[in-house]
């Protein structure tokens, strides 16, 4: 077997593969001989059908299987020759096979780019210091509060007003027939002023009470977020049933012991603290990390093979509509396509592909390996986070090979980053005081 190799980038490859007649002969002969034992032809005893009757009527299926076991086999023994990393599924250029003469195809193939080695050490670093505030605990207290809050009729006779919400009965009509993207709604209460159908809308319900019906029509604008809604002309008929208020519990130790084993307010602020400093060194590492790969990015110049990218983008993509579907909403209904969220993402993507292969170049570089402690801390850490038993964690990754490759790739990045910051200049700072606006 003959194999050249063309360079079309770095990272992309032409390989012109030539299997000789010989080896083409024998499958050839190998085929028919084994198809002879069980063809069933009329007139014919089976296993004493000619080779030429069968080539006159199975040469088509025959070769076809023939080149598909030779391209099969031969392109392993290629790529293992030239020793080639080959990403992704290659680009095969197959010709028909002839019953004589040597068979010669073509592959594009992409590989790992040739990064080298990577100098990582004496990196200068600032890592900034967060403090948790008593302002940042009222803050999440009263989050809190508002998401227990319960709602109740308001006492006064009046009209509906901004920010009261409104429980009612609606639906939506277009050309004086339903509309399925608009259909019945019965006791939904809406925030008045919060705009979830249009701002419109919302106006149209101010000024109606308890009991009131009404018709009107609203339009939506051009741009609106279900693209099957943009600029059409509905028809709502509404009927208020009660006008409500926010009851907001009071925050004391009982509504502490709502959120879980905290006999008091002082503790459950004391959790609060813990979580937001927790909160604060992640974002303090992240930020490292941004900092880390912005200057190894500017000293590691390589091309990106599309292969990563586009696998890359695929699993942005799907993630970006997982969460769109978390909230009962299409790509559809948000005027997207999968087209314009890649385009939109690319850039992330490539980051992404250039990040990993930079941490992966110093993993190797550097023979960074995982010791059994630090493999049994991944477990108890990914125990905490998903809330599992160490023992079940430990038998999903022992039943499932990919994803413990994964999950081991994940802790050596880890593990990479961290070296990065031992072998760094790491100044603490504090973070950037913003102005303060007219309006704050």
């Amino acid at each position: 077997m003959q194999v050249t190799v063309e360079d079309l980038s770095s990272v992309k490859k032409l390989m012109c593969i030539e299997i000789p007649e010989t080896d083409v002969v024998r499958e050839l002969d190998k085929a028919y001989s084994n198809l002879k034992k069980t063809a069933k032809i009329k007139g014919f005893r089976p296993g004493k059908i000619p080779r030429t009757v069968m080539e006159r009527m199975f040469k088509k299926d025959v070769h076809a299987d023939v080149s598909y076991k030779l391209i099969q086999q031969s392109f392993i023994e290629a790529i293992t020759e030239k020793d080639l990393k080959v990403l992704g599924t290659p680009l095969m250029d197959t010709p028909k096979l002839e019953a004589r003469g040597p068979y010669k195809y073509k592959a594009t193939v992409e590989v790992k780019p040739q990064i080298g080695n990577i100098d990582f050490k004496g990196l200068t670093l600032k890592k900034t210091i967060y403090d948790v505030t008593d302002a940042e605990v009222d803050a999440q207290l009263k989050a809190l509060q508002k998401n227990m809050a319960e709602k109740g009729r308001i006492k006064e006779d009046r009209p509906v007003a901004d920010d009261d919400w409104v429980l009612m009965d609606y639906e939506g009509f277009k050309d004086g027939e339903a509309f399925e993207e608009t259909p019945k709604v019965e006791n939904e209460a809406i925030k008045i002023g919060a705009a979830y159908v249009t701002k419109d809308f919302d106006e149209q319900i101010k000024g109606m009470k308890s009991g009131d019906a009404k018709e009107f029509t609203v339009h939506f604008p051009a741009d609106y977020c279900n693209a099957k809604l943009a600029d059409q002309d509905i028809l709502y008929r509404v009927q208020v049933k009660e006008i409500q208020e926010e009851v907001l519990p009071e925050i004391n130790d009982d509504f502490a012991r709502s959120f879980g084993d905290f006999n008091s307010l002082e503790k459950f602020k004391l959790d609060i603290v813990t979580n937001l400093k927790n909160a604060y060194e992640n974002r303090s590492h992240e930020e490292l990390k941004s900092q880390i790969f912005e200057a190894l990015t500017k000293k590691s110049d390589f091309e990106l093979p599309d292969s990563l990218v586009d696998f890359e983008l695929e699993s942005i993509v799907a993630e970006a509509q997982r969460s769109f579907m978390s909230y009962n909403t299409t790509l559809e209904q948000l005027g997207l396509t999968k087209e314009t969220l890649s385009e939109k993402y690319r850039d992330v993507a490539e980051n992404n592909v250039r990040h990993h292969l930079i941490i992966n170049q110093i993993i190797e570089q550097e023979n960074l390996v995982l010791s059994d402690e630090e493999l049994e801390e991944g477990y108890a850490q990914a125990a905490e986070r998903f809330r599992r038993p160490l023992d079940e964690i430990r038998k999903y990754y022992s039943d499932h090979e990919d994803h413990f490759d994964y999950f081991k790739t994940g802790l050596l990045e880890k593990k990479a980053i961290r070296l990065i910051i031992e072998n760094g200049a790491v100044e603490n700072v504090e973070p950037e005081k913003k102005e303060a606006s007219a309006d704050e």
